[in-house]
C-alpha cells in the first residue's frame, strides 16, 4: 500500500474545512490561502484550490471581490459569507468529534 497516496486523500479530505478556516479569520486571494495552508503542512496545488473555491462560491459558502493590484492584475480576494460561517461551525463540531474518535481509537 502507497501511504503517500493515503495521505494524499486524508489532506483531500480536510482541505474544505481548512479553506474556510482560513476565510473565517478575514478574506484572502488564493495565492495567500495556499501560502497558509503551505505553512501548515498541507501541501496541495493551485489545480486543487481553485476549482474548490469555485465550487464554495457556487455553494454560496463564499464571496469574492476584485481588487486592482499595482503589481499585476487584479487579485479576487474570497470571505466566507454568513452561509459559509454556519457551515464551518458545522463542520468544527464534526471535526472536534472525529479527532476524539480517531484518537481513542489510535491511542494505545
Amino acid at each position: 500500500m502507497n501511504v503517500e497516496n493515503t495521505q494524499s486523500q486524508m489532506r483531500k479530505g480536510i482541505l474544505e474545512y481548512c479553506i474556510l478556516g482560513i476565510l473565517n479569520n478575514g478574506e484572502a486571494y488564493p495565492s495567500e490561502i495556499l501560502e497558509k495552508l503551505r505553512q501548515a503542512q498541507i501541501l496541495v496545488v493551485e489545480g486543487t484550490v481553485y476549482p474548490l473555491l469555485t465550487r464554495l462560491k457556487n455553494l454560496e459558502l463564499l464571496a469574492y471581490r476584485w481588487e486592482e493590484s499595482t503589481s499585476g492584475p487584479p487579485r479576487k480576494y474570497y470571505c466566507i459569507t454568513p452561509k459559509g460561517t454556519q457551515f464551518f461551525t458545522d463542520l468544527s463540531k464534526t471535526w472536534q468529534e472525529l479527532q476524539q474518535a480517531v484518537s481513542s481509537l489510535t491511542q494505545n
